[in-house]
C-alpha cells in the first residue's frame, strides 16, 4: 500500500472519493491519466520535438477552393516545408552560456571542496549541463541520486517523465513523485511494442508498476520495489535496505514559472518557417512569374479559373463582340527584399523574446569595447541570473544527499559547512582591455582578486600556488632574484658598472 501526503490542491478534489473508499492505487491511476493529457506536459513535449526539428511547418499543405467552394489540397504545386531552427539555436546558446564551462566550489573548508570535486567530477558536470538544457526545453528537469557499484551517481529525468506531488505552493518541498517512462519489449508473438513503466517514489521507498492500455496499474514483475539503498554485509551476506530522509529527486527549474523556452517564441518560430517556405514556393512557381492572357478563345467559368491558372498559367478572356484576338503576357515579379525584411524582423523578435544575443550584431564590428559587448549580452544575462539562482538553490538541496554520502562512507562530516556553487559564464570579452584593467588594479586589489579576474586563468588556486612557488625559487637563487628585481623595477643601476638593463618604456616600475 502506497501512502502519500496529498497536495493541498488535490486533497479537496478527491476528499469525497476517499470517503467512498478510493485506494491510493486508484488515485495514482487517475492522476497519471490526467497528467499525461495535461497542457503542461503537451508544452514540455512540444519543446522536445521542436528542438529536434519536428515543427508545425512540416505538416502544412497547399490549399485552394474547388468548383464547389470547398478547400482542397493542391498536390501539384510546390510545397516547401523549410525549418530554420532558431529555437534550438537559442536553447544551445543559453545552455552553453551558463553551463558550458565547468562550475567551481567556493568553500572555506578546503577538505570539503576536494571531497565535492571527487563526487561531483567531470561526469556530473556533463550531466548538469544536460540538466540545464532540459530545463530550457521543458521548463524544468530532474536529478535522481542513486548508488551504482557502491558509488553515488546521478541520473537525469526530463520534465515530461516526472509527475511531482508538491507540499507547498512554491514547489520547493516534494512529498512524492511518479516517474513515467516508455520501454520497448517483445511480446509472445515476437512483436515489439511500447510498455509504459511507472515508478512511484515516496517516503517508504519505490514501487514499480506497468500501466495498461486502460490506464490501470499492475505490479511490474521486472521492476524494483523496495528501499532506495540496498547494502550487502560482506561478512554475513545479509542484505539490508535503507531509505533517504528526503525524496531522492531534485528539481532544477529554468525559472519559478517552470515554463519551457518554446512558450515564448513558438508563434514567431512558426511564422519564420512559414515565410521562408512561402518564399521558396514563390521562386519555384514559374506559372506565377509569367501568365498568358488568351483573348477571344473559348470562355472561362469562375469555378475552374483558379485551378486552370495554377495548372496551366493561363487566363482566357473575351472582348466585346470578340473583335480582338491574340495572346498577351502578365509578368509578376517576386520582391525578395520584402521577404528578407520580414525574415530579419522575425529573427530579431525570436532573439529578443528568447533573451539571447546575436553574435553578428553590428556592435561587434571592428574592435568592440567591453561596454558594447556587455550591452549585447544584457538580455541573456537576465535569464542567466534567474536560472543560476534556481540552480544554486537546487544544488544546495542536492548537496544534502552528497553530504550524507560523504558521512556514511567515512569521508567526513560536512553538515553545516558553507559552500557556494559558482557558474562560470561563457562570455566573449576584450582580453587586452581586461588585462590592462588587471594591471592597473595592482596595489589596489589583492593578488587573489586580480588573478580570479584575469582572462587567462582557469584555476585561481593553482595559479596562486605557481606564483608562490616561483617566488620561493627566486628567493633561493640570488642571481635569479636580482634578475627578477631588475626586470620588475627597470630603473636600478647595475652594481658592477655594466650595461643597464633594457626597460619597457611606460610600463617601467609596474609589477606584472
Amino acid at each position: 500500500m502506497v501512502t502519500l501526503n496529498l497536495r493541498e490542491d488535490c486533497s479537496g478534489r478527491v476528499a469525497s472519493n476517499f470517503r467512498r473508499g478510493m485506494t491510493d492505487k486508484r488515485f495514482l491511476e487517475l492522476e497519471i491519466t490526467a497528467w499525461l493529457h495535461s497542457e503542461e506536459r503537451k508544452r514540455q513535449l512540444a519543446g522536445e520535438v521542436y528542438y529536434d526539428g519536428d515543427q508545425a511547418v512540416l505538416h502544412r499543405e497547399r490549399i485552394a477552393l474547388d468548383d464547389e467552394g470547398k478547400p482542397t489540397v493542391l498536390h501539384h504545386l510546390p510545397n516547401n516545408r523549410l525549418v530554420d531552427n532558431q529555437y534550438s539555436k537559442m536553447v544551445d546558446q543559453k545552455t552553453n552560456y551558463s553551463f558550458g564551462r565547468p562550475f567551481s566550489f567556493d568553500a572555506e573548508n578546503k577538505a570539503y571542496a576536494e571531497a565535492l570535486a571527487t563526487v561531483l567530477g567531470a561526469r556530473f558536470r556533463r550531466t548538469l549541463r544536460n540538466v540545464g538544457e532540459g530545463a530550457w526545453i521543458g521548463g524544468k528537469a530532474w536529478l535522481y541520486p542513486y548508488y551504482e557499484g557502491g558509488e553515488l551517481a546521478f541520473k537525469r529525468f526530463p520534465a515530461d517523465e516526472v509527475l511531482p506531488f508538491w507540499a507547498d505552493a512554491d514547489h520547493t518541498i516534494l512529498d512524492a513523485a511518479i516517474h513515467v517512462y516508455v520501454v520497448q519489449e517483445y511480446d509472445e508473438t515476437e512483436q515489439c511494442k511500447d510498455v509504459v513503466k511507472v515508478e512511484v517514489m515516496h517516503g517508504g521507498g519505490v514501487d514499480s508498476f506497468v500501466r495498461e492500455d486502460d490506464g490501470t496499474l499492475t505490479p511490474d514483475p521486472d521492476g524494483y520495489t523496495g528501499d532506495y539503498i540496498m547494502e550487502t554485509d560482506t561478512a554475513t551476506g545479509e542484505v539490508r535496505g535503507y531509505n533517504w530522509e528526503r525524496i531522492p529527486l531534485v528539481c532544477f527549474k529554468a525559472s519559478h514559472h517552470e515554463l519551457p523556452l518554446l512558450s515564448r517564441i513558438k508563434c514567431l518560430q512558426d511564422a519564420y518557417n512559414s515565410v521562408l517556405s512561402n518564399f521558396a514556393n514563390q521562386m519555384e512557381e514559374d506559372i506565377h512569374t509569367t501568365i498568358l492572357v488568351i483573348k477571344n478563345y473559348d470562355g472561362e467559368d469562375l469555378g475552374k479559373f483558379r485551378r486552370n491558372l495554377a495548372t496551366y498559367g493561363a487566363v482566357k478572356v473575351r472582348s466585346y463582340e470578340g473583335s480582338d484576338g491574340g495572346v498577351d503576357t502578365l509578368t509578376l515579379e517576386v520582391n525578395s527584399e520584402n521577404y528578407k525584411a520580414l525574415l530579419a524582423l522575425l529573427k530579431d523578435a525570436i532573439i529578443e523574446n528568447a533573451r539571447g544575443y546575436d553574435a553578428k550584431d553590428d556592435r561587434m564590428s571592428g574592435n568592440p569595447n567591453q561596454m558594447n559587448i556587455q550591452s549585447m549580452y544584457s538580455d541573456i544575462d537576465l535569464d542567466a541570473n534567474g536560472i543560476e539562482m534556481e540552480f544554486q538553490a537546487s544544488m544546495e538541496e542536492l548537496l544534502w544527499f552528497v553530504n550524507k554520502h560523504l558521512a556514511n562512507t567515512g569521508k567526513g562530516n560536512f553538515d553545516g559547512a558553507e559552500v557556494k556553487i559558482i557558474f562560470d559564464r561563457d562570455v566573449l570579452i576584450n582580453e587586452s582591455e581586461t588585462i590592462t584593467n588587471c594591471k592597473n588594479s595592482v596595489g589596489i586589489l589583492s593578488d587573489e582578486t586580480i588573478i580570479k579576474m584575469h582572462p587567462w586563468v582557469t584555476d585561481p588556486e593553482q595559479e596562486l600556488e605557481r606564483i608562490k612557488r616561483e617566488k620561493e625559487e627566486a628567493a633561493a637563487d640570488p642571481y635569479r632574484a636580482a634578475f627578477e628585481a631588475n626586470r620588475g623595477g627597470g630603473n636600478n643601476p647595475p652594481q658592477d658598472g655594466g650595461t643597464p638593463p633594457v626597460t619597457g618604456g611606460e610600463d617601467d616600475g609596474q609589477t606584472e
